[in-house]
């Protein structure tokens, strides 16, 4: 009877036991990882055949698990992409290193999506690789979002480089970074010659520095900057810029974007206009002064005439049997004279204010106000006005001149009455087919010759009748104030019948 000791190698069995379960539970927890995991595992033998894949690649790609994977993979790879993705992975297995790059895989339902192949060998005894062990993992959506970012930085640069203009971008610091094409073109310099701070260096010596201090206030705020300044041509001509810059802040940080427009010629222009304006100005307050001043010296001997005429009546006599009509006649003329230069002064005061501001009037309010001062001369002629102006009952314009124009078209309308008749006057406001306020007032006096040309009508001093008293002014003032507004205005009449003036406050 032999007895033989055993303990070592019972407790040798027992650790190869405990060592395989663990072994066994270890295989099957990092198979339920990979196998959960949003991607695709697999590993290669050395000669490139597939061992294992997960099931992933199955729901992946639609194919049955008795599908010969090293046969139907490569298959499976976009064709432009198949000879890459067979030479990288070769290449990689004979230098015993690992791989990772991009190719498109065929889905379930036949579209190819970017994957993303990353694989390490695993070493044995003498560091040959035996296998290789990877993942696919799908980087379709920032694969194509990558590309569209890609297209559209260049789409950007290449519209900042046609854009006529300095455009630049600089960092959070404010030293800039990005010259577009053009600003190379206005100032011949390169962008390694203009440096981080190129647009600073382009303007005049004496305003760099301002500019700077104006530049480092917006980085330190945040603020917008913007200014006009005059900047250096490659010909050393200095032009007139408006310097802009915005402050862009996303999860990359704060950017700004700037860019510099030329308005040389704009400024230049304007600087004239401006001139021309100075010096319109003046001589509109000259012309005035002129008017007024004339107006008011020729009173002073209208006044001594009117005295010396009424102190003539009543201590002269004459034997001459026209003595009345001759008084009449120069009694006439005083009037006359006297009326002109009141209606001159009222022109000069009228034109002034065809800049008035506009409001929202109503309009048979200003016209009852009108005809409440015509009051005298509508009770002397027993004349009837009628006003219609429900359609369109209010006007935006300026309150003079709407009372100026009312005034000299009814006061117009009584003066000229046909002495066989009533005068009756019209006056009513509609809507043009464009939706334009109209104004129409229609009289039945003594009527008008109408010339060939209508603006020919509307001249200043000039009298249809002129055996009434009147300076020629109102008409040619009436037409002023529409047209100065963007309207017109239309007459149309018959002689000793009737005459109608429409206005057109605004062109259609």
């Amino acid at each position: 009877m032999f007895a033989v000791d055993v303990t070592q190698q019972e407790e040798a069995r027992q650790r190869a036991h405990t060592l395989s379960m663990e072994t066994r539970r270890l295989d099957a927890r990092l198979r339920v990882l990979t196998e959960t995991v949003p991607q695709i595992t697999f590993s290669l033998d050395a000669e490139g055949l597939y061992e294992y894949v997960s099931p992933q690649w199955y729901y992946f790609t639609g194919q049955p698990p008795t599908a010969d994977l090293n046969a139907i993979w490569p298959l499976l790879i976009h064709p432009d992409d198949r000879l890459r993705v067979l030479y990288q992975g070769d290449a990689a297995r004979k230098a015993g290193k690992g791989w990772s790059y991009e190719y498109r895989l065929r889905r379930h339902d036949g579209q190819y999506r970017w994957m993303l192949s990353r694989a390490l060998p695993e070493l044995h005894a003498p560091d040959q690789p035996v296998f290789w062990h990877g993942a696919l993992t799908e980087v379709h959506d920032q694969r194509e979002l990558s590309d569209a970012l890609r297209r559209g930085e260049a789409e950007l640069r290449f519209l900042a480089d046609s854009i006529p203009e300095l455009i630049w971008t600089a960092t959070a610091e404010g030293f800039i970074d990005y010259y577009n094409h053009y600003t190379g073109e206005y100032s011949g310099l390169t962008k390694e010659e203009l440096g981080p701070t190129g647009w600073v260096n382009l303007l005049e010596p004496r305003k760099q520095a301002e500019a700077a201090r104006q530049w480092v206030k917006s980085v330190a705020t945040g603020e917008p900057f913007e200014g006009l300044f005059r900047m250096r041509r490659h010909d050393g001509q200095y032009r007139w810029h408006i310097i802009r810059a915005r402050q862009l802040a996303d999860e990359r940080g704060p950017r700004w974007f700037g860019a510099c427009t030329d308005v040389d010629d704009q400024h230049r222009l304007r600087e004239v206009l401006q001139v021309q304006y100075d010096e319109l100005a003046r001589t509109n307050r000259d012309l005035d002064t002129f008017v007024y001043t004339a107006s008011h010296d020729l009173k002073q001997p209208l006044f001594n005439l009117r005295g010396l005429f009424e102190e003539l009546r009543r201590s002269a006599s004459f034997d001459d049997p026209e003595e009345e009509q001759l008084l009449s006649m120069v009694d006439d003329s005083l009037h006359q004279l006297d009326s002109t230069l009141q209606e001159l002064a009222a022109t000069v005061q009228d034109q002034r204010g065809l800049s008035a501001p506009v409001e929202k009037l109503d309009l048979r309010h200003i016209t009852d106000e009108v005809l409440l001062g015509l009051r005298a001369q509508i009770q002397a002629s027993d004349a009837t006005v009628h006003v219609e102006v429900t359609e369109a009952p209010t006007l935006l314009y300026g309150r003079a001149n709407l009372r100026s124009v009312l005034h000299n078209l009814l006061s117009n309308a009584l003066k000229f009455a046909h002495p066989e008749r009533l005068p009756v006057i019209t006056l009513r406001s509609y809507l043009s087919k464009n939706n334009k306020p109209v104004l129409m007032v229609q009289d039945n006096g003594l009527g008008m010759n109408i010339p060939k040309t209508s603006t020919a009508a509307f001249q200043p001093f000039t009298r249809q009748h002129p055996q009434i008293g009147g300076s020629g002014v109102g008409l040619y003032l009436v037409q002023r104030i529409l047209t100065s507004r963007g309207g017109r205005l239309e007459v149309a009449s018959t002689m000793g019948k009737s005459t109608t003036f429409t206005l057109y406050w605004f062109e259609a």
